[in-house]
């Protein structure tokens, strides 16, 4: 058996960010433009390996959607596998799209107010991706760690006091998480032998009582773990104090952070506790549900007593990881279709308006003079401003619109994706796949919290944007660069796309639920993916 030239393209999103992050840090700081630009050349060619691999998982190339690479080519569950399947791809497209946004946004500014931006950014990069591709437990682990270490030099970056502040708090309670990831690892090796997730499924069919009662210890722990960040109610207190803090293109890659611990989640839940697991069958899954519902009114009530941007933002996406939570919670298939077309759309839609805040600040403060003196340091020319309809300078008239369109995606109001993504979520549980199936009071709980959730962004987004836009007097049009209109244009028009296509993206979707709840065929592909034999035993030389 000879391995697919293919294959290897699995394991690029984790070589690509390790390598050229290694290659800047031996780059002078003083050569800012020549570290973005190989900043930027790897990130789009981790874009389009994400592309490749969306095809290949998708187009039949791969049986049953999956490629599977053995690192060191040593089999499962011995060997560490990585495994890219329609989820798996989807994560990683949706990873290069932010970070292609955040670095453009990242040019002119915010990646020279320290060192090592550029480093940090591809090793964040590479802890995302193998996250998002690993099939082994511990192997997780490391990649979080990569992804966090990084994530605190970020975070960090640029520092004055309050990003010292919220940094070291950010920093104490994902060390404390991780230390709880460590722990409840070590206690599910000690109950089945293994950290494969698909071995791990199956020796859960025949696990003795008691080393089910450790595993569930263990899993419970791990849990703990993964919804701290996931920022689940109680555990996501250090979220809105990080996001306001941080700069923008950071916080636009903390939007998506979030949603690595709740794609963990779904992936070991829906694999290792599904109605082939026996004993543990279900194991968990409502108290994600009724964690998730409690996220959501979390979420809401913050963003209704929120004042500042950053602070909404940051509730924003305690409401979306809640919603998210609460629907791998419920357990149904078409809702994990709806709950993933809500996942891609939120993130883009937030991860825009966290970038367009930084824009909105400079009509609302006195800070704007100093970002305009630091713009004119890098000779920036000063150009008159272009007025779009009735006298309205073309700044303006794009913060205008922006923030409209990040509004309309955020509540989910009609025509735009989040619309779309909760009419789905709402459609989807008024329609059980049981036929016959009473809708029971916890659905129609949820369903009240998705649509109060929207009013509380309704309400907290309007209140901003009149203050901003209307009632704060005359106000004069900031200066806008290529550089910062282009990502949020870019992530609004994917939002915009997103909706325009949505019935091929939810037929993509309804095929990638329907591979996490048929674990049984992952399983297999996993585990009887074999390590190619040398070649000299493939030619007969001894």
């Amino acid at each position: 058996m000879k391995l697919d030239w293919m294959q290897h393209l699995i394991i690029l999103p984790v070589l690509l960010p390790l390598l050229c992050g290694a290659l800047l840090i031996l780059i002078n700081e003083k050569r800012h433009q020549f570290k973005f630009f190989v900043n930027l050349s790897s990130v789009l060619l981790q874009l389009a390996v994400a592309v490749a691999l969306i095809h290949l998982t998708d187009s039949g190339k791969w049986t049953e959607g999956m490629g599977v690479y053995l690192a060191a080519n040593w089999s499962a569950p011995f060997g560490i596998a990585l495994v890219a399947d329609r989820l798996a791809a989807m994560m990683l497209l949706l990873t290069a799209v932010l970070a292609t946004a955040a670095l453009l946004f990242s040019m002119l500014r915010w990646s020279r107010i320290g060192v090592h931006f550029h480093t940090l950014f591809q090793f964040l990069l590479m802890g995302i991706n193998g996250a998002f591709l690993t099939h082994d437990l511990f192997n997780l682990f490391v990649f979080f760690e990569v992804m966090l270490a990084a994530s605190y030099g970020l975070v960090l970056h640029g520092y004055n006091t309050n990003r010292i502040r919220a940094g070291m708090q950010y920093i104490a309670v994902n060390l404390a998480a991780s230390l709880l990831f460590l722990i409840g690892v070590a206690l599910i090796y000690a109950s089945t032998g293994t950290m494969n997730m698909s071995d791990l499924a199956v020796r859960l069919v025949n696990i003795a009582t008691t080393d089910l009662i450790l595993l569930k210890i263990g899993v419970a722990i791990l849990a703990i773990a993964f919804l701290v960040k996931s920022a689940m109610w109680p555990l996501g207190f250090w979220l809105p104090t990080t996001y306001s803090a941080a700069s923008p293109p950071v916080a636009a890659m903390l939007v998506l952070m979030t949603k690595v611990g709740a794609y963990v989640i779904l992936r070991l839940w829906l694999l290792a506790f599904s109605s082939d697991a026996s004993a543990a069958v279900g194991f968990g899954f409502e108290a994600l549900l009724w964690g998730g519902m409690a996220t959501i009114v979390f979420g809401a009530a913050g963003m209704l007593a929120s004042e500042t941007p950053g602070r909404m933002a940051a509730y924003g996406a305690i409401i979306s990881s809640g919603t998210l939570l609460s629907v791998i919670g419920y357990g149904q298939e078409s809702l994990v279709t709806a709950g993933l077309y809500y996942l891609i759309g939120s993130t883009l839609a937030m991860a825009a308006f966290v970038l367009l805040i930084e824009l909105v600040e400079r009509i609302r403060s006195p800070g704007a003079a100093m970002l305009a003196l630091t713009m004119e340091a890098f000779a920036i020319e000063e150009a008159p401003e272009e007025t779009a309809g009735i006298g309205i300078p073309g700044a303006l008239a794009f913060l205008g619109l922006a923030f409209a369109a990040c509004a309309l995606i955020i509540t989910g109001l009609p025509p735009l994706s989040g619309f779309v993504a909760k009419f789905g979520l709402i459609h989807a549980m008024l329609n059980p796949e049981a036929k016959d199936t009473i809708i029971g009071t916890t659905t129609w709980v949820l369903m009240a919290l998705i649509v109060l959730s929207g009013l509380a962004a309704i309400i907290s987004m309007l209140r901003f944007g009149v203050r901003t836009f209307w009632a704060s007097g005359a106000i004069a049009a900031p200066r806008l660069h290529i550089s910062e209109v282009a990502p949020i244009s870019l992530l609004l028009i994917l939002c915009v796309g997103l909706t325009v296509q949505a019935g091929p993206v939810y037929e993509y979707l309804a095929r990638t639920s329907k591979d996490l709840h048929q674990p049984t065929q992952y399983i297999h592909k996993v585990l009887d993916a074999t390590a190619v034999p040398s070649p000299r035993k493939e030619g007969g030389t001894p």
